[in-house]
């Protein structure tokens, strides 16, 4: 019988951070000793309060089917995270609960995108936006950056990108993979863009708002002008280090809301029961209890960046949020090393794998063909170790 799959899962491409970090793990079945620098994932345990609560969970016997928009009680948890950390004011019957923020994203994408609708990217982007786009038939328009910009769009690029067929923009900030952040005053002159065009949604997806090291974030929803058309996305798989618990959530105007639990309700239903439960406890926790992580996330952060500064043909950013960096690598293109000639980030990012036995992910997956994306989400000695082989084989 002939093998016939969907045009569909045909043009969709496989994540290329979950593609090298498997060929990492491969790799290290193999007997290599490899450090992976590819895989956007805390290295702390899930705190234990977290982990006490959903004990408790089990317990008292929280086995059942959960509603398709998430338990009621952890929906307003929900909501009194959004009014204390974002200044949002957002009713459990504007809350989704989701299986992990990434279905929360595709979602919305399929409730509001029609064959044909044009989604704008800021790239660099993460990898699986355009990908959504893609199964909700619509079509992708990256809006390009650099490095000399800190991977900001301008209000000057956004209005030159839309069209009468542009149906949705995403933000995300702190951003994957660059790092970058958008102040107020940047956020609010890209709305001044946006006002003039009332049929544009925006999705503010804000999974990694606490790993901050200057400053607040700042919501795109909490413009008055844009609320009513923003989607605000977020989850504790990266502040709580709970990768694993798969929980994501969205707040929006409530008929997005009832298309969202509508599209869920026909293909995951409700969340997870115990992890909801443990979710209202990291939710409801003050900040101050995931300090430690953020302290040491930015303590990798400067380590990095001066291990990188002293590798030669590396260009810099300086990230304010998440855990990567997104350094231009450009420089070896149409060099050779190890008899392997760079042609592309691609090629770089295979060349330090293969002959340096360190995982990164190609630019390229992300819309930034330059770049590679190093994620410092492990310990500062591996991370002194991997910089030690890349400069070395650079060298």
């Amino acid at each position: 019988m002939k093998k016939q799959l969907s045009n569909r899962i045909n043009k969709l491409p496989i994540s290329q951070t979950l593609a090298m970090a498997a060929k990492a793990r491969e790799l290290k079945k193999q007997g290599k000793d490899i450090i992976s620098l590819s895989l956007g994932e805390p290295d702390f345990n899930t705190p234990d309060f977290i982990k006490d609560a959903a004990i408790k969970a089990i317990d008292d016997n929280y086995n059942w089917y959960t509603p398709v928009n998430g338990y009621l009680s952890l929906r307003e948890a929900v909501s009194r995270k959004f009014k204390r950390d974002n200044l949002l004011n957002y009713t459990p019957e504007q809350i989704v609960v989701s299986t992990g923020a990434k279905q929360a994203l595709s979602n919305i994408v399929m409730v509001l995108v029609n064959p044909g609708d044009e989604v704008l990217l800021p790239a660099p982007y993460w990898v699986s936006y355009e990908a959504m786009v893609n199964l909700a038939e619509g079509v992708s328009i990256p809006i390009e950056t650099s490095i000399k910009t800190d991977f900001k769009i301008t209000p000057e690029q956004l209005e030159k990108s839309i069209t009468p067929k542009t149906k949705l923009i995403f933000f995300n900030s702190p951003n994957n993979p660059s790092g970058s952040v958008y102040s107020e005053k940047e956020y609010r002159a890209l709305a001044d863009v946006l006002v003039k065009y009332p049929n544009i949604y925006i999705i503010s997806d804000e999974i990694y708002e606490h790993i901050l090291f200057e400053g607040t974030n700042f919501s795109f929803a909490r413009f008055n002008d844009m609320y009513d058309r923003t989607i605000t996305v977020n989850g504790v798989s990266k502040s709580f280090a709970m990768t694993g618990w798969r929980v994501g959530y969205i707040g929006a105007p409530e008929w997005i809301a009832k298309a969202c639990t509508k599209m869920q309700g026909q293909i995951t239903s409700g969340t997870n029961c115990i992890a909801q439960m443990a979710t209202i406890a990291a939710l409801d926790a003050p900040v101050s209890k995931i300090k430690f992580m953020v302290d040491e996330f930015k303590i990798r952060r400067d380590l990095i960046l001066d291990l990188l500064a002293d590798i030669k043909g590396f260009t810099l950013n300086k990230p304010e949020g998440a855990f990567y960096v997104f350094p231009d690598i450009s420089y070896y293109f149409g060099k050779t090393i190890s008899g392997i000639k760079i042609n592309n980030a691609s090629d770089f990012s295979m060349l330090i794998l293969e002959k340096a036995n360190v995982a990164t992910v190609t630019g390229d997956a992300f819309g930034q063909s330059n770049c590679i994306r190093i994620s410092y989400a492990t310990s500062q000695e591996l991370l002194i170790e991997a910089m030690r082989r890349v400069k070395e084989l650079l060298n």
